[in-house]
């Protein structure tokens, strides 16, 4: 689903607020049923999620996450309902064995950091995470009722924030503002624009402030380079916006809708275009994990991967709140 542009307007444009009937509807929905008491698994549950639809930076703050628990000694595990995937689960991923049709591509990211279950029902898929580890960092499910969280965080893009303020479809929040803040244990701002001030200017939940962070190492090359960058995320100008930051001159940036499963035909034009300017095709690790099989392996082995990690301006204090879980 690519989001659409009157999302982000403020004050709300006409068409959302001819939608806004049909907001309040779904937001009335999504907050009874957030309101829901979800099973309580045998070992901690860390949520990570959204305010809104699309991407903010959700998996590389569970990612984060899950590495500062493996620095204190914890054995998390993720657990996700994999979009994009065909598998209903519960399973444990297996990079050997499960491709994105059958995991989505997320997973194949997390399992890198630490063990991944992907499971439709997460309670069900709770259960088999805790005979893989002690602690469970559930990427996204903040709005799902069906499991029982003892930490939540919500992720915040400091670029757009939650847009209008409006429920789907007339905005895109995924249920009303305030419930879902109520709920929330801290909200991870990340960035450094200012469409997320409302949030931050209040006093509950508390503020951790974060920035995604490329790999220099792996992407120094690309400074001076004339890149053509394409991604299927849920702000594909933010990606063109990193390479920017690291020196590239992005010719163009082709984007695609977010969890975009690429065809033949986009990876023969792809490819074209790049041989015709002479530049280097870039894009996502999210994005370079869906391409997969012999039809995408001419596209693949051209298209350098630019991998990022979220960083936290405080860690300690991300650190503190993850262990009172256990004190």
């Amino acid at each position: 689903m690519r989001a659409p542009g009157f999302w982000w307007r403020t004050p709300p444009s006409f068409t959302a607020r001819l939608l806004a009937p049909l907001g309040w509807v779904y937001g009335s929905i999504a907050r009874r049923r957030m309101e829901g008491q979800g099973e309580i698994a045998s070992i901690p549950v860390i949520c990570v999620g959204n305010l809104v639809t699309g991407g903010a930076g959700k998996t590389p703050a569970a990612i984060e996450i899950a590495r500062l628990l493996v620095l204190a000694g914890r054995k998390p595990v993720f657990l996700t309902r994999g979009y994009g995937g065909g598998e209903r689960g519960p399973l444990a991923v297996d990079p050997a064995r499960h491709a994105v049709a059958d995991v989505g591509d997320e997973p194949l990211l997390l399992v890198r950091t630490a063990p991944c279950v992907v499971a439709k029902d997460r309670a069900a898929g709770a259960r088999l995470a805790a005979t893989l580890g002690d602690v469970i960092v559930m990427d996204d499910g903040f709005q799902n009722p069906s499991l029982r969280k003892n930490l939540s965080f919500l992720v915040v893009d400091s670029e757009v924030g939650i847009g209008n303020g409006l429920c789907m479809p007339a905005g895109p929040l995924r249920a009303p503002l305030e419930p879902q803040l109520r709920r929330a244990d801290a909200v991870i701002v990340v960035g450094d624009g200012e469409a997320a001030n409302r949030l931050t200017a209040r006093k509950r939940p508390p503020v951790l402030r974060a920035r995604l962070v490329p790999d220099t190492k792996a992407t120094g090359g690309l400074k001076g380079k004339r890149v053509l960058a394409f991604a299927g995320i849920g702000r594909p100008q933010k990606f063109a916006g990193t390479l920017k930051g690291l020196g590239a001159d992005v010719v163009r940036l082709a984007d695609f809708p977010d969890h975009h499963v690429f065809t033949a035909s986009e990876a023969r034009d792809l490819l074209e275009e790049a041989r015709r300017g002479k530049l280097l095709l870039v894009t996502t690790e999210k994005d370079k994990a869906r391409l997969a099989g012999a039809a995408l392996k001419e596209l693949r082995e051209a298209t350098i991967a630019v991998p990022v990690r979220m960083a936290f301006d405080k860690p300690k204090m991300l650190t503190a709140g993850l262990a009172r879980l256990w004190n």
